[in-house]
């Protein structure tokens, strides 16, 4: 029997399953594991090349094992589910990822630190609490439209909104006023929240090199720089911007067959929230886009044969491809000459 070479670990909340095989392919262990006992099983084996599906916890898991001495490699798990032979169990799954890792077109994700998922931590926060107050704003407006009051869109809308009910409380019953203050209370308190982490995230924006250099890049401030920072933890574990931006969602999505070439709009895979940060981003440099600069000019030569939503995105996905140059160059971001 030959010793264990690659270990395929399906990870769980309680019981993990293992499927490890030697060099040439056999399979040496194929058992559960208690959340308590993976680590002491890790400790006992020599090192080998571990596979794990980039899921919840994966990135501990990863660390955790990594610190054992053996190389860990984790995948997205769409990549590993054609490896699935037949039916849905653990012990099929972990069978699958071990198979996975080994294939030399497998495509990885790579580990972050504890730093920067805190940093995304903040990211992923801060966005949850945003959502938040746009529904609160939306019951606040639809329950004033109940008794005639409405407020015009936008953050001026919403303290117009608030004003009115100020105003038009007497007029109110006693059920609606506490239900309507409820709300509004609920509203400065994300507020306050809400600046407190993006305080917090700027702080972290300027204590990280690469964050700082991706915001010297148009359309990119700190909170998309530090997002991109903390979810890239090595820039050149892509080949090119093309396939970063690719990772993004933000290039065409291809529908070929029968050698006719299709693309039907972008992919809106990989990270969303990076995504809409960076389309974002762009739709403010539409607005000043007939400025005289380099990437303002090209998107407003853009704008003059497509629409200002299909350019803010074409936008976004070269901004993402600079971003990768800024990351894998080690420079900062320098307008194009005139």
């Amino acid at each position: 029997m030959g010793a264990m070479a690659t270990i395929g670990l399906d990870l769980a909340k309680s019981v993990f399953q293992v499927h490890g095989v030697d060099a040439d392919g056999k399979v040496l262990v194929r058992r559960q594991l208690r959340r308590g006992d993976v680590l002491k099983f890790f400790r006992g084996l020599p090192a080998c090349l571990v596979g794990i599906e980039a899921c919840a916890t994966a990135h501990h898991w990863a660390r955790a094992i990594s610190a054992l001495g053996h190389m860990v490699k984790m995948m997205p798990p769409a990549y590993v589910k054609p490896y699935v032979k037949r039916g849905k169990t653990d012990a099929a799954d972990a069978e699958a990822i071990c198979e996975a890792v080994t294939r030399p077109t497998m495509r990885f994700v790579a580990i972050k630190t504890v730093d920067q998922q805190g940093a995304l931590m903040l990211h992923k926060t801060r966005d949850l609490l945003v959502r938040q107050r746009t529904m609160l704003i939306n019951g606040l407006r639809g329950h004033l439209a109940e008794f005639g009051i409405i407020a015009a869109k936008g953050a001026g809308g919403v303290k117009a909104a608030i004003e009115a009910l100020h105003e038009a409380q007497e007029q109110l019953p006693e059920a609606a006023r506490m239900a309507l203050h409820g709300i509004v209370d609920q509203l400065g308190q994300l507020a306050t929240a809400i600046e407190r982490l993006e305080a917090r995230i700027v702080a972290w924006h300027r204590t990280n090199d690469v964050s700082r250099r991706l915001a010297t890049i148009p359309g990119i401030g700190p909170i998309t720089a530090s997002a991109i920072a903390a979810a890239v933890p090595d820039g050149s574990m892509f080949r090119s911007g093309r396939q970063f931006a690719a990772w993004l969602g933000l290039t065409p999505k291809a529908h070929s067959s029968g050698g006719k070439d299709r693309q039907v709009g972008i992919s809106k895979q990989g990270d969303g929230y990076i995504r809409r940060l960076l389309v974002v981003g762009a739709t403010s440099v539409m607005r000043l886009a007939r400025q005289d600069n380099a990437s303002r000019q090209w998107a407003a030569k853009l704008l003059a044969r497509k629409s200002a939503k299909l350019a803010a995105v074409a936008l976004a996905n070269k901004t993402a491809r600079i971003a990768w140059a800024v990351m894998t160059r080690g420079e900062i971001y320098v307008a194009p000459a005139m």
